[in-house]
């Protein structure tokens, strides 16, 4: 067994694999940039190598420095992580050159199933279901349109070394296809360096089913079941599970003996993922092999009880798999829910900056939280965006269901902006819990993008008697304040207003031991907690149910957060709230007239000059974020006024762009 080797990977990964080379007594290397100095996972790490400026293309993804580590720490191996070079075979033959061995497949696994042309005619060779299509490299937006034709719309076209959502575009015409071509080609020379795309026909209403196998240097391969990866926004997953809603025991067997078929096919040895296409009478076709871990990885582990990193790493040290076919089981459900440091009421913006507080729920046997950043973390603009994989376990995939939004209730984190309402919505969904899914899911329950009116409201009568209980406690401290002047002690009253939105509700007030029953209207709640003032979380009981509700002090409100809901409730008296009645409402300011940018990213192209008429829907600009290219178009009719911002400037969010006149 090794006795060091190198993470090549930063945050939630990075720090995964090195709590499984903790345990098996494996000494660790980080590797870190400009940006990761005073990251989580340097921090963990036996020892830690600096390795270049922020950006990963001077970083992370430069190959020489990561071998110059190793020799540097006498590692013996390392693991990629996902992502970076994961799933680059020059890497793994330059650290074989070196003498270090690869936590991962061979370089001709790599090799084969890294090129989706490739990878498809080698499935078909091995037996595997796929779907039908163009397996040769397009030439050109024409080309693009007679092959679209030939095979019959909608068209799926795919960057042949894409991965991660980039390089794709569903087309349903040929001006669709032409204009997918074009963004399909630039994302794939912005992402991978290489242009090539091909082409397969769309499933309708499909869903995303991967396969997770496990091979050894011996000829044992395995599979571990299958993920239900379908809940996704533009081609990134949002939330796995396994097992799979849809699937019955034959076609589990049926997937995991063609992914078992594939890896002998091209000789595979550690993890791998073998990703299907599955419409809803479970007639399933080859996606791809993914060649690494995957992110969504800790769902099987829950379900299997078997640590992936850990045998990745024995596999890479020439043991044999530990277990058969026949000894993999599957007990309970788990579900993995990606919280991401972005604003789904801003259309999924990435958001930067320091995590103020930052405080995950308490890891258990049933909950479990990857992350690589903490309180005071900084989620800086070079790297993905995310904060957590945040797994639930439960015997049935309602327990499971009902633990994740438990869980996500009490994730407490302020100073970016999440997406845990989001993530609380779509648990919310009468169609997911019944396992209805697809990958159009979020966009067919969100066809107009996730506002505030999407998310669950949650009992308004409940978060109007804690606001009261919280704020009597608040009036209960102030009252005890020493040197009050005799006879004037301040008295705390019964009866408060709770006002939400400017609308007034009566709240009545009985003190128990340990809390209060509160009166709102016609209905009695008994709201009983330990809570004390400055504490993020209110947990307790509101007649007789469990309830953890985030707190805020926002001025003289409190901000209580419950499923993703969020209100600022003013708790004061009867006269108080008779005098607010007649206060006025400051409005916004009319930002109307202007084309804002809505994430920080470059300016990639203007589309318009001053003068011109705009008709809604046309395109105003393009803004890259993240190495995707967003179109920003017209709601209504417009005129160009100014031209506020230059291509290639770099932009904040919600900076001018234009302005109409």
């Amino acid at each position: 067994m090794f006795k060091k080797i190198l993470i090549a990977n930063r945050g939630e990964i990075a720090c995964r694999i090195i709590r499984s080379a903790r345990r098996m007594g494996i000494g660790t290397v980080a590797v870190y940039s400009d940006a990761d100095r005073h990251s989580l996972h340097v921090r963990m790490a036996d020892e830690a190598v600096h390795i270049g400026p922020a950006p990963s293309a001077q970083s992370y993804l430069v190959a020489e420095r990561i071998i110059q580590a190793c020799r540097d720490t006498g590692a013996e191996a390392v693991h990629p992580g996902f992502g970076f070079l994961s799933e680059r075979a020059a890497f793994a033959e330059a650290l074989a050159a070196a003498g270090i061995v690869f936590i991962g497949p061979r370089v001709h696994a790599i090799t084969s199933m890294g090129d989706k042309i490739a990878s498809k005619l080698l499935a078909q060779k091995a037996g595997v279901t796929t779907i039908p299509g163009f397996t040769g490299v397009i030439e050109g937006p024409d080309h693009a349109v007679k092959i679209a034709r030939e095979i019959g719309y909608p068209v799926m076209l795919k960057a042949s070394a894409g991965g991660g959502g980039k390089g794709m575009r569903v087309v349903r015409s040929d001006a669709e296809c032409r204009d997918g071509f074009q963004r399909a080609t630039n994302e794939a020379v912005a992402s991978f360096g290489d242009g090539r795309v091909f082409a397969e026909k769309f499933i309708e209403d499909p869903r995303h089913v991967e396969i997770q196998v496990l091979a050894d240097q011996h000829g044992n391969v395995i599979y571990l079941g299958e993920r239900e990866c379908s809940i996704q926004r533009r081609h990134q997953k949002v939330l796995e599970e396994a097992p799979s809603p849809l699937l019955d025991e034959k076609t589990r067997r049926a997937m995991g003996e063609q992914a078992v078929a594939l890896a002998k096919a091209v000789d595979y040895c550690s993890a791998g993922t073998v990703e299907f296409v599955t419409d809803q009478n479970r007639n399933f076709y080859f996606l791809e092999m993914n060649t690494r871990l995957q992110v969504e990885h800790p769902v099987t582990e829950m379900v299997t009880g078997v640590d992936l990193v850990e045998l990745m790493i024995r596999v890479a040290a020439g043991e044999k798999l530990p277990m058969a076919q026949q000894d993999v089981k599957l007990k309970g459900w788990a579900l993995e829910a990606r919280v991401y440091a972005e604003d789904p009421f801003r259309n999924f913006l990435p958001s930067t900056g320091r995590l103020v507080r930052c405080q995950p729920p308490e890891a258990s046997a049933a909950v479990r939280i990857d992350t690589g950043i903490e309180e005071g973390s900084e989620v800086s603009m070079y790297y993905d965006p995310m904060i957590a994989k945040l797994v639930t376990w439960g015997d049935t995939r309602a327990q499971a269901i009902d633990r994740m939004q438990d869980a996500l209730d009490a994730y407490y984190i302020r100073g970016v902006s999440h997406n845990i309402a989001f993530l609380n919505a779509v648990l919310s969904k009468q169609r997911f819990r019944d396992g209805r899914l697809s990958t159009g899911f979020i966009a067919e329950e969100y066809p107009d993008g996730f506002h505030a009116a999407d998310v669950p409201q949650a009992d308004p009568g409940l978060l109007i008697a804690v606001a009261a209980t919280i704020h009597r406690r608040f009036m209960d401290r102030a009252a005890k304040l020493s040197g009050q002047l005799p006879s004037h002690e301040r008295v705390v009253g019964a009866s408060f207003v709770v006002i939400i939105d400017r609308r007034h509700h009566g709240a009545s007030l009985e003190c128990l031991p340990g809390g209060c029953r509160v009166r709102v209207g016609s209905t009695d709640y008994e709201v009983l907690s330990d809570w004390r003032m400055g504490q993020p979380l209110f947990r307790g009981t509101v007649n007789g149910e469990a309830v953890c509700i985030q707190v805020d002090r926002v001025g003289i409100r409190y901000r209580l957060t419950r499923r993703g809901s969020q209100v600022d409730a003013l708790v004061v008296t009867p006269s108080t709230a008779a005098v607010e009645q007649l206060m006025l409402e400051k409005q916004p300011p009319d930002l109307s007239k202007f084309l804002l940018s809505p994430m920080p990213g470059l300016l990639k192209r203007l589309a318009v000059k001053v003068g011109d008429e705009i008709k809604a829907g046309e395109e105003l600009a393009v803004v890259e974020a993240m190495k995707m290219e967003n179109s920003l178009r017209a709601t209504d009719d417009v005129k160009i006024g100014k031209l506020l911002a230059t291509e290639g400037q770099s932009l904040a969010v919600d900076q001018p762009i234009l302005a109409f006149d």
